[in-house]
């Protein structure tokens, strides 16, 4: 069941959630450092070669490679708020979500993308998140959630230039269909309103007419 706002579980979730995801951003950069120290260029094996048989493996491997330091920064900055919000909903939720945006942004820049070059970096798995906390809130209908999607629509909504094919070495279809990714997990994996409701309904007032009360002793 999804914790409530305001509660002690709702900020342990959080914190827990934040926590782990700033534990992925090392393994990233070690990979990266992985990258540079081994003779194969693990950039061109384990990207998405679109169009091509032999390419289809980078829909798993090519979210934890990057170009270089400055690529894996810029995507730590945003990865890490995003993820956090994820996260807290559930570890099964959000490994479902993750799911859903991995194969579909790779799906979809496998059989749109340039297949003269690989496609790599987490950008497409950062839009899903961000398409799937824009959507929560909608779907679910929670205030809660409707509040987060306005504050990272507001923090991170410059990113949605990214959806555009505005410069040619970044893929713009890697972001779109991540994000297209973010929304339809956000439909397959929503809760049922008794699940996340935020409030709890009063106890009836004659709640406690239910508990029996002994007769009396009648008297002659």
């Amino acid at each position: 069941m999804a914790q409530r706002f305001g509660t002690e579980a709702f900020y342990g979730a959080i914190g827990r959630a934040f926590v782990a995801m700033c534990a992925v951003v090392p393994v990233l950069f070690a990979v990266e450092l992985v990258d540079r120290a081994v003779p194969i260029d693990l950039e061109l094996a384990g990207g998405i070669w679109p169009r091509h048989i032999a390419g289809l493996d980078g829909i798993l491997f090519a979210p934890f490679l990057h170009d270089d330091f400055a690529h894996l920064y810029g995507n730590s900055v945003v990865l890490i708020p995003l993820g956090t919000f994820a996260l807290a909903a559930g570890v099964g939720r959000f490994v479902g979500v993750t799911a859903v945006v991995m194969l579909v942004s790779g799906l979809g820049v496998w059989f749109t993308g340039d297949p003269r070059s690989p496609v790599i970096g987490a950008s497409g798995v950062i839009f899903g998140y961000l398409g799937f906390l824009l959507a929560r809130g909608v779907f679910e209908r929670s205030w809660w959630n409707i509040a987060v999607a306005v504050l990272i629509g507001l923090l991170y909504g410059w990113q949605l230039i990214g959806l555009l094919p505005t410069d040619e070495r970044v893929s713009w279809q890697g972001h779109l269909f991540g994000f297209a990714g973010g929304l339809l997990a956000a439909v397959l994996l929503r809760r049922r309103r008794d699940e996340f409701e935020e409030t709890t309904e009063p106890p009836p007032a004659d709640s406690t007419l239910d508990v029996p009360v002994p007769e009396l002793p009648s008297q002659s």
